[in-house]
């Protein structure tokens, strides 16, 4: 039997969404306000969704205090109340939307997450603005 487990977890980061190699102005045209050259924030929500089958010994398709543990080390240690641009590394020469992001955050996890599972990992960057990667 598969079945999903979620945990939900927070972090605030500020970015940039910029090209080095545009203009202020095309970058402006692009990404608006989230160009801003002094940065701007988000108070990001982040679902971690784990699949697999549950282990008949103990009930559990994962420990969530696994999870836990795994989503405080490589996402919010990592993340909240950073610079993304600046901070992590990832995004030295990568974009930081929010899809990079989460893609980002997919590799993190699933490096520290059991080969057994399948990952998908949901970031809202808004309440109204949300994305979904399952590693494709």
């Amino acid at each position: 039997m598969r079945i999903t487990a979620n945990r939900k977890a927070h972090f605030n980061a500020a970015h940039r969404l910029y090209r080095a190699d545009w203009s202020d102005e095309k970058n402006s045209e692009i990404f608006g306000k989230c160009s801003n050259p002094n940065f701007h924030g988000h108070n990001y929500d982040l679902i971690v969704g784990v699949t697999g089958e549950i282990d008949p010994e103990t009930g559990y398709l994962i420990d969530l205090k696994i999870l836990k543990d795994i989503i405080k080390v490589e996402v919010e240690d990592y993340m909240d109340h950073k610079n993304l641009n600046l901070e992590v590394p990832e995004f030295k020469n990568l974009n930081p939307t929010v899809e990079n992001i989460a893609v980002i955050i997919y590799n993190r996890v699933k490096a520290a997450l059991d080969n057994r599972f399948e990952l998908t990992i949901t970031l809202y960057e808004t309440p109204r603005n949300y994305v979904i990667y399952k590693g494709e």
